[in-house]
């Protein structure tokens, strides 16, 4: 909506509400008149004399037939009222309301004028005070608050979009929803805290000692119960209003304060224990929702890096917790039978979703601390079904595993992730577990969202998978661990086996001939402690940069180095890297040790293909060492690469194209073309990271050696797997810049 040509609106119900929108398009300089109208002539008065009103007055019928567009900001209880004085005067012009229960609303209009008014949007703004009348008014109350708009199938496009103008000029987030599903949803998060706060505040109040009960209360009294000083008439008629949806919240407020008295009166630690921590869990993602900050589904963050050229790589660093393992502890932990300490654990938001998908299965779950998680487990059996889909974020390795151990579930579930996620393929292990006996549905194209179908009986069986994936291997033997018989799982070349390590830790047998892993069905899992080692994946950018940059020499501690995860070691050392393993040790089952890497020359190779699935996940920061070293390096074998978080493969070539380096794309593969030299090798430029944190992390470190800054688009993903990023690069010494895009 234009702030030149507005039409003319009219507000009938001048309260804080609807003096707050009249605020807010004054400020915003909306062009068009503005008519209050309340039966309180007060308020109109006050309204002109404060200047967010042109004019108005307590007759409602002339007003309306100098408007354009009528904003209803009258209780909920009266628009049956309002309703029967409009229909006589309401023509074709627009009309909305503010109220906060849009059945009760659209089930008055359409008693009224017979059928919903094709021009009329139901409409709730997310926004309010416990101030009322026009002298709160608040110009700033709907910026950045959301505005839900709850249109019927006979709703008139232009008209909707009419109201979501205006809103949006009062810099509003403005979203449609059913209106079902919008009355569910403020049942429980608005109008069940508001009815517990009265009642609380109301339970005390009728308490003899009650001054001295308020006298002495904390904080958390305060917070909690200030919504109880909200209007009462007005939270009388909401109620009212909404009374099944709110009765439903109600139903399952006392159903699980009902679960956490028993634990109380039973001195259920663990129980206790699993409902505060699931609470504050959700608690903190609730507060990085309002605050827009990155954790799990926050898909709208743009960030952008801004990296200058050169630089230098020094020190000692220890990155975050292997990803995987840190997924598999969680999992593993909460399948066994009594408590798993895990250390080191990585706490981004791909491993952090998992956490919480457990936890919303009634997991117990302390942590995460400093790296430190402590996991009661449930046993095999022991899981509940979740209220809803679980979310994993941006992680593949998450979902397939999930679905492997949820395939032998007796509750359903589904399993959702973000937007990169959906694009990825999820039918290398619907398949083989449809054979195993699971009942799995896909969206179009075997992509997520999965819907698994419990209760259904597994049987064991021998595959042979047709592309090498520890994500497909591991799904299958998490199945296998509720299948009737024995699992055996082919590979065509070695992949990390970090699953088969932490299952027979955890005193569940898996053994290995050659290419084939297999375990049988019907055993259990008991707790063993884990100590996740740093995540060679994430030390891979850290070794690149060193390896490119004259005169570095770095340290990386505690890496992993299983031997189906070296192959970046393997590949930099082919191409001359000065890469020593010092202090090898084993911890819990994995090996580790400490990377030094120095400065030396690199040559291209080809390189070898059986080390290409040791490295699968390593190779966009690998193509930045090719582009620096002398001659050419040649990749096949990798069309694994084409089906990740993005193309890396395309998308690789892409940024290094704008660059200034030659590459040739193969189906499987890349030739790159290195520039060589110890003086910069490429220019800068914008590259687009495809929302692949991988791409982001390796272009970044492609700035050492560049001649122009670089920047990189679509960042925010960088945080599920390398929280700190920023931080470890600026301290080994890139100069790098993280901005909101």
């Amino acid at each position: 909506m234009s702030a030149e040509t507005a039409p003319t609106l009219l507000i009938v119900g001048l309260g804080m509400i609807g003096g707050s929108l009249a605020a807010a398009l004054k400020a915003a300089g909306y062009r068009g008149t503005l008519l209050g109208c309340d039966r309180n002539g007060d308020e109109i008065a006050t309204g002109l004399a404060m200047g967010v009103i042109d004019d108005g007055g307590s007759a409602l019928t002339p007003l309306v037939e100098r408007a354009d567009i009528v904003v209803l900001a009258v209780p909920v209880l009266a628009m049956p009222a309002v309703f029967e004085a409009l229909a006589p005067v309401l023509g074709a012009r627009i009309v909305t309301d503010v109220g906060s229960t849009k059945r009760a609303v659209c089930d008055a209009a359409r008693r009224v004028f017979g059928t919903l008014p094709a021009r009329f949007v139901p409409g709730h703004p997310i926004a309010g005070s416990e101030k009322s009348g026009v002298a709160a008014a608040n110009p700033t109350l709907y910026r950045h608050h959301k505005v839900i708009l709850t249109p019927e199938a006979e709703t008139d496009p232009a008209a909707v979009q009419a109201v979501r103008d205006l809103w949006e000029l009062c810099g509003a987030q403005v979203l449609e929803m059913p209106v079902a599903r919008h009355d569910q949803v403020l049942a429980r998060t608005s109008h069940l805290p508001h009815l517990l706060a009265f009642s609380l505040v109301d339970t005390l109040a009728r308490q003899d000692e009650r001054l001295e009960i308020f006298r002495y209360a904390a904080g958390g009294f305060r917070d909690f119960t200030r919504i109880a000083g909200s209007d009462p008439v007005m939270w009388r008629d909401i109620f009212t209003a909404n009374r099944d949806a709110l009765l439903g919240a109600l139903d399952d407020f006392e159903s699980g304060l009902a679960r956490l008295r028993r634990a109380v009166e039973q001195g259920d630690s663990d129980a206790m224990l699993g409902t505060f921590d699931r609470a504050s869990h959700a608690r903190h993602y609730f507060q990085t929702l309002l605050n827009q900050t990155s954790y799990q589904a926050m898909e709208s963050r743009q960030v952008q890096y801004r990296v200058s050229p050169g630089g230098s790589v020094s020190g000692r660093i220890r990155v975050p917790g292997d990803k995987s393992i840190s997924h598999r502890s969680i999992m593993l932990g909460a399948l066994a039978d009594g408590v798993t300490e895990v250390k080191g654990f990585l706490e981004g938001e791909d491993s952090l979703a998992t956490l919480q998908a457990f936890r919303d299965m009634g997991v117990a779950i302390e942590g995460p601390h400093q790296g430190r998680v402590t996991i009661h487990g449930v046993g095999l059996h022991g899981l509940k079904p979740p209220a809803g889909p679980l979310y994993v974020g941006n992680s593949g390795t998450a979902m397939r595993l999930f679905a492997g151990l949820l395939a032998g579930q007796a509750f359903d579930t589904e399993l959702t992730g973000d937007a990169s996620l959906t694009k990825r393929p999820m039918a290398r292990v619907a398949d083989p577990l449809r054979l195993m006996g699971a009942r799995i549905d896909t969206a179009e194209g075997g992509r997520p969202p999965l819907k698994i179908h419990g209760g259904q009986p597994l049987k064991g069986i021998d595959y042979d998978m047709p592309m090498a994936s520890a994500q497909v291997k591991s799904c299958l033997l998490l199945a296998g661990l509720y299948a009737e018989g024995e699992t055996r799982v082919r590979e065509p070349a070695p992949t990390r086996d970090h699953t088969e390590r932490m299952l027979n830790g955890f005193g569940y047998a898996v053994t290995r001939e050659g290419d084939v892993a297999r375990l049988s069905g019907g055993g259990k899992l008991t707790s063993a402690p884990i100590d996740v080692p740093s995540d060679i994946s994430s030390a891979t950018f850290f070794l690149v940069a060193a390896a490119i940059t004259p005169g570095a020499d770095l340290v990386l501690e505690h890496v992993g180095v299983n031997p189906t995860r070296i192959g970046v070691i393997n590949i930099l050392k082919l191409m001359g890297a000065d890469l020593r393993l010092e202090n090898p040790r084993e911890v819990g089952g994995e090996p580790v040790a400490d990377l030094h890497i120095r400065y030396a020359p690199l040559k291209g190779i080809d390189i070898p293909v059986d080390q290409v699935p040791l490295a699968i996940d390593e190779f966009p920061a690998l193509f930045v060492a090719a582009a620096n070293a002398e001659g050419t390096t040649r990749l096949r074998g990798a069309e694994e690469l084409r089906v990740k978080e993005s193309d890396r493969i395309q998308a690789m070539a892409d940024g290094l194209a704008i660059l200034g380096v030659d590459a040739t794309v193969f189906e499987d593969g890349i030739d790159i073309v290195g520039k060589g030299g110890e003086s910069a090798n490429y220019g800068g430029g914008r590259v687009d990271s495809l929302g692949d944190h991988r791409i982001a992390m390796a272009f970044t470190v492609a700035a050492l050696r560049a001649s122009a800054p670089i920047e990189i688009d679509d960042c925010a993903n960088v945080a599920t797997s390398f929280p700190g990023f920023v931080a470890l690069a600026e301290r080994v010494g890139l100069t790098l810049k993280e901005v909101e895009a």
